[in-house]
C-alpha cells in the first residue's frame, strides 16, 4: 500500500473505531456474534434476568456515549455477577474509550479468566494491543476471537487492518477484508475500494495466502 492509500485507510479505521466498538458491546452483551450468528462460547450466553435491566442501561449509556452512566452501570454488574464476561468486556470498551488503557486491560483479563476465548474479549484486548504498538500479539488476539468465532465481522475486519496497514500484510488481508464485506447487508464501498486495491497489486490467489496463515 502507498504511503497515502495506507494513511487513507489508518484514519478510515479510526473513524470506524467508535462505531464498531459499540457494535461489539451487542456482542459482549447479548452473546451473539456481529451481525449474525450466535456466539459458540457458552460462557458468554445470557446475562441473569435480574440483571437485564441494569445492562440494558448501560447498553444505552454506551451507545450514547455517555461513559460515565455506561461506567456506573458497568462495574456494579462486573461485582455483582463475576462469572459472566460480557459485562467485564462491556466495561474494557467504556473504559478505553476514557482513555484508561491499564484499567481495561485488567476488566478483559477477568473475562479471559472466565472464558478464555471469548470472542468479543479477545477481538477489544486485539484493539487495546494494537494502540498500545504490540502487532503481533494483536494478531494472535483476534486470531483467537475468529477460533471461537469464524464468521466474526468485527475481528475479521480488526485483523485485515492489522495485517493491511500496520504489518503490511497485504495479501493475507483480503479474505478477511471480504469476510467482513459479506457479514453486510450492504457492503462498505471504502472497504470494496481496498479489496479491489489488494487484489491488484497481490493477485487473485491472495485469499489462499490468508487461509495457509490462520485466517
Amino acid at each position: 500500500m502507498s504511503p497515502r492509500s495506507a494513511e487513507t485507510a489508518a484514519l478510515r479505521f479510526a473513524a470506524r473505531g467508535g462505531a464498531l466498538a459499540l457494535l461489539a458491546l451487542v456482542v459482549a452483551a447479548c452473546g451473539a456474534s456481529a451481525p449474525r450468528k450466535a456466539a459458540v462460547d457458552a460462557a458468554s450466553a445470557q446475562i441473569p434476568a435480574d440483571a437485564q435491566s441494569a445492562y440494558d442501561r448501560a447498553l444505552v449509556a454506551m451507545r450514547a456515549q455517555d461513559w460515565l452512566a455506561a461506567e456506573l452501570e458497568l462495574a456494579e454488574l462486573t461485582h455483582d455477577y463475576a462469572g459472566y464476561p460480557g459485562p467485564q468486556v462491556n466495561l474494557a470498551i467504556v473504559l478505553r474509550h476514557e482513555g484508561r488503557p491499564e484499567e481495561a486491560r485488567a476488566a478483559l483479563d477477568r473475562a479471559l479468566a472466565v472464558s478464555p476465548g471469548h470472542a468479543a474479549a479477545n477481538n477489544e484486548l486485539g484493539i487495546l494491543l494494537r494502540e498500545s504498538g504490540k502487532f503481533a500479539e494483536a494478531e494472535r488476539a483476534y486470531r483467537r476471537a475468529l477460533d471461537t468465532d469464524p464468521s466474526y465481522a468485527l475481528a475479521h475486519y480488526n485483523l485485515a487492518v492489522l495485517l493491511d496497514v500496520y504489518l503490511r500484510r497485504g495479501a493475507e488481508a483480503i479474505a478477511h477484508y471480504e469476510a467482513y464485506q459479506s457479514s453486510l447487508a450492504v457492503p462498505d464501498k471504502t472497504v470494496a475500494g481496498w479489496i479491489v486495491d489488494l487484489r491488484r497489486r497481490f493477485g487473485a490467489g491472495a485469499p489462499q495466502v490468508a487461509k495457509e496463515n490462520g485466517g
